[in-house]
């Protein structure tokens, strides 16, 4: 699921890839749906390419949603990411993710977290898994 969600930098929200043109891929935005093509100059990440630091090794996003997902009951988060403060965000995100490396995610990671995560359940996603993701994992575990 999340291989077709897309970030762009220098755009608000979250993109789903629609179509693939001649150097170029057409997107339709999560928060109000409108479409709109993006060139090989614009720097895009599927989510499922994102992974946050832990202590240990690091996690894949989708991970972390879904853990977030379980605390919040798959509803938007009530903590307002503009207006929290950094020890509510931290304390927030500890009950997300325990172990997770304080000194290299920053406030304005938990913020875009928080936003994506919203962003996704607003939209009407609510299983954040990657079936692809799970069965290249196992495959390489045997």
């Amino acid at each position: 699921m999340l291989r077709n969600i897309l970030a762009i930098t220098g755009k608000p929200g979250l993109y789903k890839l629609v179509s693939r043109g001649n150097n170029m891929l057409i997107v339709e935005s999560l928060v109000d749906g409108k479409r709109m093509p993006t060139y090989a100059r614009d720097k895009i990440v599927a989510l499922s390419d994102i992974s946050m630091f832990t202590d240990a090794d690091d996690v894949r996003l989708s991970e972390v949603l879904t853990s977030a997902g379980k605390k919040e009951g798959l509803k938007p988060v009530a903590l307002d990411p503009k207006k929290a403060s950094n020890n509510e965000l931290n304390a927030w995100f500890d009950e997300v993710l325990p172990n997770w490396d304080r000194d290299r995610v920053y406030p304005s990671d938990i913020r875009k977290l928080i936003q994506w995560y919203n962003i996704l359940v607003n939209a009407g996603f609510n299983d954040f898994t990657d079936k692809e993701e799970e069965e290249t994992a196992a495959e390489e575990t045997k």
